[in-house]
């Protein structure tokens, strides 16, 4: 049944699928995304959920179809991957990322694409006009981030980000890590 729907919300889907690549000719790809992001987040429940992955499956470089976005849940750079089983919650805020099997995304949660997106060393040059560089940034499989956590580094596998964390730096497998910046309050342990 699931496979049944998923291919009716794909047909539903395939004009915004069709008039994204065929925009994506003549304008830049992930401003495309953006605005079609931005559209399509507000589908409300399941629904919009299903259209929304359907949509995903072909303009990001890897939406699995067993994942799960929210709404109001935006994405900004197309090479973004959502692997089997991730739950992005609503009004999330995704950049350049990787997002490995069965992570947990709370609400309003923002990944960045890395910490060094913007340049701000030259106090002449206007902090838009300096540049910067996108990072892809990698969540582990198995981890879950609380709501309104703010990533901007890497985190590893099996890992719970705190509520309202800011991750400034690469967080280790197994790690518990809470606070602004976020700092380890402890491990867990296999047994």
């Amino acid at each position: 049944m699931k496979l049944f729907i998923q291919f009716i919300f794909l047909l539903a889907c395939s004009p915004f699928i069709l008039t994204f690549f065929l925009l994506a000719i003549f304008l830049d790809k992930n401003s495309l995304l953006a605005g079609f992001s931005q559209l399509i987040s507000l589908i409300p429940g399941k629904i919009g959920s299903y259209f929304r992955v359907s949509f995903y499956r072909f303009t990001l470089e890897v939406c699995d179809k067993n994942s799960f976005i929210g709404f109001a849940a935006i994405f900004s750079q197309y090479n973004t991957e959502i692997h089997n089983g991730v739950y992005i919650g609503p009004q999330c805020n995704i950049g350049s990322c990787r997002l490995e099997r069965n992570c947990l995304l709370g609400s309003c949660v923002h990944i960045l694409s890395g910490k060094r997106q913007h340049n701000f060393c030259d106090p002449d040059i206007p902090v838009k006009d300096q540049g910067g560089v996108f990072e892809k940034v990698t969540i582990g499989e198995n981890t879950w981030i609380g709501n309104g956590a703010i990533v901007m580094a890497n985190i590893g596998k099996n890992c719970v980000i705190g509520a309202g964390s800011v991750v400034t730096k690469d967080v280790d497998d197994n790690s518990i890590v809470t606070g602004n910046p976020a700092t380890l309050i402890k491990k867990k342990r296999h047994e």
